[in-house]
């Protein structure tokens, strides 16, 4: 199977504008960086009590969005399906980039950012999955690092080795993020299916992601691709929905079961306004609607109609991962387990939190940086193929 990967021109006027466009953001979610930095984590909206914000959101989303992405390599790489060659590059480039994606939007939120850098590797705790995850990031940087040389020099063994290694580290690097929530942190986290059930979600939200961006590119820089490829993806895609649904299910049927998580259960599913993300957001329209899209003839057989799907479904992780961070930090956490507390500095009960300007900049200016580097590198670097064909 001859392929030839190619790298865009890039002289067009829109390319150059959606670069200013992107570049634009990064400065712009820098200075409010700056600004978070000079006045102090309380102008971002949070506070004692609700430590994490929107930032947190997005760094768990795009670390999900990388772990998915190479699940798309992997079909070539670990399991040697030829007509996928082709996502391959592009695939790893963009795991890359989510990732960095993620560990910045960690570091925007941190009121010292030297510590981010310094702490993690100086004072190493395996009790700690604060710990082991900055090791497990940084590892899954290297190794795409190493994966797209592979891939870029067409040494074939050496691909088969780094791919395996990069698919198993991936599910270990979002085994890890959803560990730190379900591994006995608050009422609404606690959860031993949670660190699987955030590599289901990252595989459905990394597989839409690909769908999106396989079809969207192939287009505009007027490259063939079998629609039999998206299909299957579409296929694949279903499947992993049915996953997600189902431990979303058991998850919170263990809540509802247990006395003790019994209350916290019910005010995560019908308590608040997240519980219209969950509801509308996540279920209706990001698993069962695109399930219904997907598993139907007629539209699960349309690029068009799979694409859409896929939207849904990106929409709809991203709803999961709000609604996994914020009620969990929002809800009372049981300080003294059957005790009564008379009194106390901290202010009891559901804890407000709002949705700040200064982190909507922060993270437009994550998501410009890599935007960036992301059409930048298009035309950098041999990403794309001149075409892509289904086996016959």
């Amino acid at each position: 199977m001859d392929i030839q990967f190619e790298s865009i021109e890039g002289n067009s006027w829109t390319y150059r504008i959606t670069l200013i466009v992107l570049a634009a953001f990064t400065v712009i979610g820098f200075l409010a960086t700056l600004y978070v930095i000079d006045k102090g984590i309380w102008v971002t909206g949070m506070t004692n009590r609700i430590p994490w914000g929107v930032q947190i959101v997005m760094a768990v989303y795009y670390i999900g969005l990388s772990a998915g992405s190479l699940v798309i390599s992997g079909l070539y790489g670990v399991f040697g399906k030829l007509e996928y060659k082709p996502f391959a590059r592009i695939a790893v480039y963009i795991a890359m980039l989510f990732l960095i994606a993620g560990l910045l939007s960690i570091l925007t939120d941190q009121g010292r950012m030297d510590r981010v850098f310094i702490q993690p590797f100086v004072h190493f705790n395996l009790q700690s999955m604060f710990s082991i995850n900055p090791l497990l990031y940084s590892g899954h940087i290297l190794i795409c690092v190493i994966y797209l040389w592979a891939l870029f020099t067409e040494r074939k063994k050496t691909t088969k080795v780094v791919a395996t290694l990069a698919f198993g580290w991936a599910f270990c690097v979002h085994s890890g993020t959803g560990a730190i929530f379900g591994f006995g942190a608050r009422m609404l986290y606690e959860s031993p299916l949670l660190p699987a059930a955030f590599v289901a979600a990252a595989m459905a939200s990394g597989t839409a992601l690909m769908i999106i961006t396989i079809v969207v590119l192939f287009r505009i820089t007027n490259r063939h691709v079998d629609d039999a490829l998206i299909l299957w993806l579409g296929r694949f895609l279903a499947i992993i929905l049915l996953v997600v649904l189902y431990f979303l299910f058991m998850e919170n049927a263990y809540r509802v079961y247990v006395v003790e998580l019994r209350e916290a259960a019910l005010y995560y599913l019908f308590g608040g306004w997240h519980a219209i993300l969950f509801w509308f957001g996540l279920i209706i329209i990001g698993c069962c609607i695109p399930m219904f899209i997907l598993f139907r003839n007629k539209t699960g057989n349309s690029v068009r109609w799979v694409l859409i799907a896929s939207i849904m479904v990106v929409f709809g992780i991203l709803c999961e991962r709000y609604v996994i961070v914020l009620p969990g930090l929002m809800h009372p956490p049981e300080m003294f387990p059957g005790m009564l507390v008379t009194g106390t500095g901290v202010p009891e009960g559901i804890a407000p939190y709002s949705l700040s300007v200064v982190e909507v900049l922060q993270a437009l200016g994550v998501f410009g940086a890599i935007g960036f580097l992301f059409v930048w590198g298009l035309k950098a670097f041999k990403l794309l193929p001149n075409e892509a064909k289904a086996l016959v």
